[in-house]
């Protein structure tokens, strides 16, 4: 199991929950999983993301760091996110590749 990274403290009481064998505990709400479910079940790993280098000003890497563990990941998202909003529009200024050799300024960022 992970170790804890959260920031939040759990409200579980993990001592109660540890100390009840599983014949103790109310499953009632939680439906029983049978063959039917599993029959047609394919093992879906996760795509591996590739290793690359990428030069951010320290300002910028700093905050995403500031939100602890995770920061790569929600670097992700935010150019994800960009990238989908510029996919619904491909015809946008902001969405055409950027055209230069060294240096370039993206508008509207």
């Amino acid at each position: 199991m992970k170790p804890d990274t959260s920031k939040k403290k759990s409200k579980t009481d993990w001592d109660k929950l540890n100390s009840k064998s599983d014949s103790k505990i109310n499953y009632s709400d939680i439906p029983e999983l049978g063959e039917s479910f599993f029959k047609n079940g394919k093992l879906r790993m996760p795509k591996t993301k590739p290793r690359i280098s990428i030069r951010l000003d320290p300002d910028v890497l700093e905050w995403f760091k500031s939100y602890g563990i995770g920061y790569q990941t929600r670097i992700n998202a935010v150019l994800r996110m960009y990238m989908e909003a510029h996919k619904q529009n491909p015809n946008s200024v902001d969405a055409k590749k950027p055209r230069c050799a060294t240096k370039c300024k993206i508008t509207g960022i």
